[in-house]
């Protein structure tokens, strides 16, 4: 169903009251997905968006989630709609993954649900969640495999499944997706845990629901004429908006073209050129000069380029306005084909979508000189047991995945923030406890990581430090940025410290690392750095910690520290099950 334009402007009460009741909606979607889910990642971490769309597709708004997620589940609408046509009807889910069609990487699922007109019976709005599932199949538990070349390694893709038809969940259909088909690929196994992906499926179904029964609740109260009406209104606002920054920035900076070049640890540049309308307050963003597809996982799919984007441009605007489709209209993407930002349709893409599009965010904000870099990367650690064994048998198993803070950088009147996810994540870490007591790991070490932040007349924030001990042999997984390129500082701000990520061996024969004649030197365990992108097999007692990267500096640290610098107490209480053996161990 086409949307209505207004022929007059807004009342501006209504406008802020429809604003904040479509935030609403999402946010009681988000609320009803937490609370149903059963996975470590969505209903602890929060590694989810919900949103509500219009009836092309375009983001209506959403509350504070997952912004690469946001940006990105509008190209999901988009492409089913077209897929489908008019043949979805009430009572219909639809389910997918693929980077092809609007997805960002195969673990994030979405679920959309289309509104009908009770009256006409067309598609009146979209609901739509996406999760970040734990484990969906692929080479490694995870599903986020450090070393993977293609998108089959990756796990189970699934361009389009209608999982609810007519009010009937296809059970069957899931299963299919999800282990039968990705089992298929050579080394590949299915999913791990698909009791965990079914129920966090159905919460997704139920939390779109929820937003179903508001969204008609709102037209009921106000009329879908109304509705849509102000629906236009906010999107409109959020368009003026970012034309009236673009036109702020041509003022501040006294020129209409703008540049930024950075480059991921591979050394593949991402390149953006910005040229500016002042009389339209409109700009193009041309990534000419970015790398070209690479073997590895770090390609992103174009939808997360436009995430990237859509975000960059929201956090610079002062305004407090819903994140929509809006903030996009002034502004033209270019992106080269057969690049990093535009791979071909089997390119592993599991690291574009955590990785890369950090990059791509540092770039944009880079260009229009908004603050320095933040961390540049989420830190992706994954582990678990189970797969196919060397002579291709499914063993059962579990998945786990979280991604670790870092800090993010300073800016022209304030220090950057220590332990923060930074950007287009937004999730929390896994707590201490909950993660002691579902999985075989013990935490030795989680705080801040002092002198990791740039200096600058406004500091960076320090990144933290995380070391687990393996309870049991199980394969572990990191995959991550900013470990040979550090976050760079800006208007003569110091560049923050790159991270490490370092295996802590316990020495064993099997293993070969006992000499036949030993000294006590000869068992110490031995300090291994495996890089920023690394798969190993951990023994029990192996140790991993994993050092995250600060965030630069914002002016020379020569021109006086501001009054106000990050302070925080070097000294914390230690929680968890290794503090609690510790503290009794001190107690004989």
């Amino acid at each position: 169903m086409a949307v209505t334009k207004p022929s007059s402007g807004p009342d501006p009460i209504l406008l802020t009251l429809f604003a904040n009741r479509f935030m609403s909606v999402a946010e009681a979607m988000g609320r009803s997905l937490q609370q149903t889910s059963i996975s470590t990642n969505i209903k602890e971490r929060l590694d989810f968006s919900c949103a509500l769309f219009a009836p092309d597709g375009d983001l209506v708004a959403n509350a504070p989630f997952i912004p690469i997620h946001l940006g990105s589940m509008s190209f999901a609408v988009k492409y089913q709609m077209k897929l489908h046509g008019k043949g979805l009807k009430d009572g219909d889910v639809l389910m997918t993954n693929s980077p092809h069609a609007g997805g960002s990487h195969l673990p994030d699922i979405t679920i959309i649900t289309p509104v009908f007109d009770k009256g006409t019976n067309e598609i009146i709005f979209f609901t739509a969640s996406r999760g970040h599932h734990a484990d969906i199949g692929g080479i490694l538990p995870g599903s986020m495999p450090p070393t993977s070349v293609n998108i089959f390694e990756e796990g189970a893709e699934i361009v389009s499944l209608k999982i609810v038809d007519g009010g009937m969940f296809d059970k069957k259909g899931l299963y299919e997706y999800m282990v039968e088909k990705p089992a298929q690929y050579p080394g590949s196994s299915g999913c791990r845990n698909i009791k965990d992906v079914e129920s966090d499926i159905k919460a997704q179904i139920a939390a779109n629901h929820k937003g179903v029964q508001l969204i008609t609740a709102i037209v009921d109260d106000y009329s879908l004429e109304t509705v849509q009406e102000y629906m236009y209104h906010i999107r409109t606002n959020a368009e003026n908006s970012v034309r009236s920054l673009l036109r702020d920035v041509v003022k501040q900076s006294g020129t209409n073209s703008l540049s930024a070049v950075d480059y991921l640890d591979d050394g593949t540049p991402i390149q953006l050129k910005v040229e500016i309308n002042e009389e339209e307050g409109s700009a193009v963003l041309d990534f000419e000069g970015t790398g070209c597809e690479v073997r590895g996982n770090l390609n992103a799919p174009i939808s997360v380029v436009h995430s990237a984007v859509i975000y960059c441009m929201r956090a610079m605007l002062n305004v407090d306005i819903p994140l929509n489709a809006g903030c996009l209209v002034p502004i033209e993407i270019k992106i080269p084909q057969k690049s990093i930002l535009s791979p071909s349709r089997t390119a592993a893409v599991c690291g574009g979508n955590v990785l890369t599009s950090q990059r791509i965010v540092d770039v944009v904000l880079k260009a229009f000189n908004a603050c320095a870099a933040s961390q540049g990367c989420t830190n992706n650690l994954t582990f678990g047991t189970g797969g196919k064994d060397k002579n291709g048998v499914a063993i059962a198993g579990w998945g786990y995945y979280e991604t670790i803070a870092g800090g993010s950088g300073g800016g022209p009147g304030w220090h950057g923030t220590s332990g923060v996810h930074t950007h287009i994540t937004n999730t929390r870490i896994g707590d201490v406890e909950i993660l002691e007591r579902r999985y075989p790991v013990l935490m030795h070490r989680f705080g801040l990581r002092p002198g990791s932040a740039g200096k600058g007349k406004w500091n960076g924030g320090d990144g933290v430090i995380r070391e687990f001990e393996i309870m049991q042999g199980m394969q572990v997984s990191i995959l991550s940025e900013r470990r040979t390129r550090a976050p760079y500082g800006m208007a003569g701000g110091e560049p923050a410290m790159m991270g490490r990520n370092t295996w802590i061996k316990q020495r064993r024969a099997e293993d070969g690392d006992i000499p036949e004649e030993t000294s006590e030197e000869d068992l110490r365990p031995r300090y291994i750095n495996i890089g920023g992108k690394a798969t190993v097999f951990m023994g029990k007692g192996d140790r991993l910690l994993v050092e995250t990267p600060g965030g630069g500096g914002w002016g020379r640290p020569d021109e006086g520290q501001s009054e106000t610098v990050n302070e925080y107490k070097h000294s914390w209480e230690a929680r968890g099950s290794f503090a609690e053996r510790t503290a009794a161990q001190a107690g004989f």
